[in-house]
């Protein structure tokens, strides 16, 4: 039976990512060994969509607010790649994680399980 969800985020520097997931973000983790930190996530749910090609998966965070969490995260430092879009099944944008990469950011709008 499937007890959990494992993500990983590839960083060309692991150090800042980490640090931004646990200091910037301030999600709980534990220290697996010698620094390598395992986040616990909020709440999670998968969709999975139609592709011409299989093997790309996507990661995102989500929010009750995206203005508000964006202000939030700008005073924090977090810096954006994309302003805030209407998308029709939310309001999307993208943050820079810190030595890795882009992470998208929305307000839902569809149903979602954990309602």
């Amino acid at each position: 039976m499937i007890t959990g969800l494992h993500s990983i985020v590839y960083a060309q520097d692991a150090e800042r990512a980490r640090d931004f997931f646990r200091d910037v973000l301030g999600l709980p983790f534990v220290d697996a060994h010698d620094g390598w930190l395992i986040f616990a996530a909020p709440p999670t749910e998968i969709a999975v969509h139609p592709a011409e090609e299989s093997g790309r998966h996507e990661l995102y965070l989500m929010c009750d607010d995206v203005e508000a969490t964006v202000a939030e995260l700008t005073a924090k430092g977090v810096e954006f790649a994309a302003g805030i879009e209407d998308v029709g099944w939310g309001l999307l944008t993208r943050l820079r994680i810190p030595g890795g990469g882009e992470l998208g950011l929305y307000q839902p709008r569809h149903a979602s399980p954990l309602a």
